[in-house]
């Protein structure tokens, strides 16, 4: 096993009309049913639902924010993978990644 831990998770989020993300990120805080959690590089496998709220990624010590509304998530300890529905238009500018 290799115990040398990324200092990144890629993160792609996936909508039902396009990959919305994806890109390296030093972090990543996702609205799941049982409250806000914090993803970090070398977290436990844990698949969860997505609530309304914001999915919120630090890139190049930026934060980024996307509003959704539900989904789903698989989170590995190298990786985010967020099948999301989105609140706004997905045009917004804030949500390209």
């Amino acid at each position: 096993m290799n115990t040398r831990l990324s200092s990144s998770l890629r993160l792609q989020v996936i909508t039902a009309a396009k990959l919305l993300v994806d890109a390296e990120v030093e972090m990543v805080m996702l609205p799941s049913l049982e409250g806000c959690l914090g993803i970090l590089p070398g977290h436990r496998p844990l698949y969860t639902a997505l609530s309304k709220g914001d999915l919120v990624y630090r890139r190049d010590r930026k934060e980024e924010r996307i509003a959704v509304r539900g989904g789903y998530a698989e989170i590995q300890p190298d990786r985010v993978l967020a099948f999301a529905e989105l609140n706004q238009d997905e045009d917004h500018p804030s949500h390209r990644g």
